[in-house]
């Protein structure tokens, strides 16, 4: 019955915010956004289905239900899309106490992080067969954001929720670190197997958490894997199904490792078609042309990850820097068009997990 109600309130809020664009170009308030962001997440955490999972399996025994197999993390089609589903109600509970949706918020991520249900999920990743590569590098980074999440928001319950996450945590940081040295090539791809978007999550985690000995070998990691490279072929993007930029969430990247001084000449190298006339032309929005497509419908994520990596970049450079109005303006065309596909976007295969990467946008998450 909530969920019905939720969808009802969602779709009334659609019709209204389309109109109102449609009639007056009217931008919704950040309140207008943040209340259909945490209806798309509260609607689908605890939706077991429809539900794809990564599971190995040995033999009859290990044919179960995605709750049986991830007893926080089963909702929202899929395992990475439910953890950062339950960071982006972290986020708002965080950022916006007052939200009308804020005691549902926390009711969630409390049923969800009950001791029981975290011990299950690291049962799982302890369990023989699973080896270290479930969900990496991409739901393992949206993880370490949840986490990071907790450690800034001054609350005594995301303290407790903290705690209980903590052992899982260790676990994938573990995970992580026997990997990068391993790791003989970046992953330049546009789906959940790149390097780049996930490397930038990870070390946001890792100065968040103060974890020198983690950064240190992410920081080395990234230099040795992107360091020197040149002319990344940015007409190439973006693949029919991508929702990250290889090119662009490199650029993002490397903002985090280098100076601000010797990361002006990198991107000058590494992109250097970037124009300095203010253009917005030099990388074009996407469009999907079919929402109920799951992958043609990555689409309209990527226009939301390009808008604040451009911004990234953009506060990585100098103030007199001749291509900051190019950059900002063709970051200014993607965060329009992917804010709008997720205020309208009904379809689940865009609504399960699309609001994460709005919300990471809005709140300026990354800078």
């Amino acid at each position: 019955m909530k969920i019905k109600a939720i969808s009802l309130s969602i779709a009334m809020y659609c019709g209204i915010a389309f109109a109102a664009q449609n009639e007056q170009s009217t931008v919704p308030t950040q309140d207008q956004m943040s209340d259909r962001f945490a209806e798309l997440a509260l609607e689908c955490v605890h939706k077991e289905y429809p539900n794809i999972i990564k599971h190995m399996m040995t033999g009859d025994q290990d044919v179960k239900t995605p709750k049986e197999l991830y007893p926080a993390f089963y909702g929202c089609f899929d395992w990475h899309s439910s953890v950062h589903g339950h960071w982006l109600l972290t986020r708002i509970a965080s950022q916006h106490p007052d939200s009308v949706h804020y005691k549902e918020i926390m009711a969630s991520l409390g049923q969800s992080f009950s001791q029981a249900h975290i011990d299950g999920e690291l049962a799982y990743f302890n369990r023989e067969g699973t080896g270290t590569s479930f969900e990496r590098p991409y739901g393992l980074a949206w993880f370490l954001q949840l986490t990071s999440e907790l450690r800034e928001w001054d609350n005594p319950q995301a303290k407790e929720w903290l705690a209980t996450l903590t052992p899982l945590e260790n676990k994938i940081v573990a995970n992580l670190s026997d990997w990068l040295p391993k790791l003989s090539f970046p992953i330049r791809v546009g789906e959940h197997s790149q390097t780049a978007f996930a490397f930038g999550l990870m070390l946001d985690w890792s100065n968040t958490a103060n974890n020198t000995a983690f950064n240190q070998l992410l920081k080395s990691t990234v230099t040795r894997l992107y360091a020197n490279d040149v002319n990344c072929p940015l007409a190439y993007e973006p693949s029919g199904q991508d929702f990250l930029s290889p090119c662009i969430a490199e650029a993002d990247l490397m903002r985090r490792v280098l100076p601000k001084t010797d990361y002006s000449k990198w991107l000058s190298e590494f992109l250097p078609t970037i124009p300095s006339d203010g253009s917005s032309d030099w990388l074009s929005v996407a469009t999907v042309v079919d929402k109920s497509d799951g992958k043609l419908a990555h689409l309209d994520g990527l226009n939301l990850s390009r808008a604040w990596m451009l911004e990234g970049i953009a506060s990585a450079l100098p103030k007199n820097d001749k291509r900051l109005a190019a950059i900002n303006s063709a970051a200014k065309k993607h965060h329009t068009a992917g804010i709008d596909s997720v205020i309208h976007d009904m379809h689940y295969m865009g609504s399960h997990w699309l609001g994460s990467f709005a919300t990471y946008l809005t709140t300026e998450r990354g800078l």
